[in-house]
C-alpha cells in the first residue's frame, strides 16, 4: 500500500518531519511518500495562507506523475481543501484535523485542540464543524508559537503544556495536536499530562490504511461527485486544460 502525504506549506524540512511521523505510524507493507507544494506559503497561518495552500495542494495532486498511490493524507491542521481533493482523486482522502477529532471522540467525551497561533482557532473550529465533530470539542487553545517556531523542542513542549492545562480546565478529557509540525510531541507530553494525546498525522495514516484495506473510498453520490467537465486555468502562466480536470485513479 502506498500513501501520499501532502504538506500544506512549501517548507521541505517540515515535510520531512511529517513523513517521519507518518512512517512511524504506518503498518508493515505501507509506503509513505511526502509531497511539498511548488508554490504557496512557507507556513499556513491565517485565512489567506489557508486558501492559497489549498489551491497549491490541489495543483500538486493534479500534476502528480509519480508511482500510483492508494490514499491521500492531507497534513494541514484546519486548512482548507479536503472537499476539493475528494472530488479530484479516486482514492480515500483523510484530513489530519478530521482524523484526529474522530479518534479523540473514541477516547473521551470531550477533547481539546492545542494549536499554534490564536488566529488559527476560527479555521479549526470551522473545519471541525464541517466534519461534524465540533460538538465534542471543549476548546481550541493557541500556544502563541508560529508554525516555523516548532523546531525548538523545549520551547514547544513548554508552550504546549501550558495551553493543555487551559484545554483541560475547559473540560477536555483528550488532547489533539493542532498542527502537523507538532507530530511526535504526543510521546513526550502524554505521560506528563496523564491524558491521551492524539497526533493527527498518525491518526490519518491509520485511518487511511483501514479504508484501503476495507476497500472503501469517497462516495460519488451527491457532494463529492467528480468535477464538471469545463476549461479550468491553473497558475499564473495561464496554462490550463480543457475537459474534466481530476487526477487519474491512483490505486496501486
Amino acid at each position: 500500500m502506498r500513501i501520499v502525504v501532502t504538506n500544506c506549506n512549501t517548507t521541505r524540512e517540515m515535510t520531512e518531519e511529517i513523513v517521519h511521523g507518518a512512517r512511524t505510524a504506518a503498518g508493515p507493507g505501507t509506503t509513505v511518500t511526502g509531497l511539498t507544494p511548488a508554490w504557496g506559503p512557507e507556513s499556513a497561518e491565517g485565512w489567506l495562507d489557508s486558501y492559497l495552500s489549498a489551491a497549491a495542494v490541489m495543483d500538486l495532486l493534479r500534476t502528480y506523475r509519480g508511482p500510483a498511490y492508494d490514499a491521500v493524507v492531507l497534513a494541514g491542521f484546519g486548512e482548507h481543501g479536503r472537499e476539493g481533493v475528494r472530488e479530484l482523486v479516486d482514492v480515500p482522502v483523510v484530513d489530519i484535523t478530521e482524523a484526529a477529532a474522530h479518534l479523540a471522540c473514541l477516547l473521551g467525551r470531550r477533547y481539546g485542540v492545542v494549536t499554534t497561533l490564536e488566529r488559527s482557532r476560527g479555521q479549526i473550529e470551522d473545519s471541525l464543524e464541517t466534519a461534524g465533530v465540533a460538538r465534542n470539542c471543549a476548546a481550541v487553545v493557541g500556544t502563541g508559537l508560529g508554525v516555523l517556531d516548532l523546531g525548538d523542542a523545549a520551547r514547544t513542549e513548554a508552550a504546549f503544556l501550558a495551553a493543555a492545562e487551559q484545554a483541560r480546565a475547559a473540560g477536555a478529557e483528550v488532547l489533539v495536536l493542532g498542527c502537523a509540525g507538532m507530530t511526535g510531541l504526543q510521546r513526550t507530553v502524554g505521560e506528563k499530562l496523564n491524558m491521551p494525546v492524539v497526533d493527527g498525522v498518525a491518526a490519518a495514516v491509520k485511518l487511511a490504511e483501514s479504508l484501503v484495506e476495507l476497500g472503501l473510498t469517497t462516495s460519488r453520490v451527491g457532494s463529492y461527485q467528480r468535477p464538471l467537465p469545463k476549461r479550468r486555468v491553473w497558475g499564473a502562466d495561464g496554462a490550463g486544460e480543457g475537459g474534466q480536470e481530476r487526477g487519474p485513479a491512483r490505486r496501486g
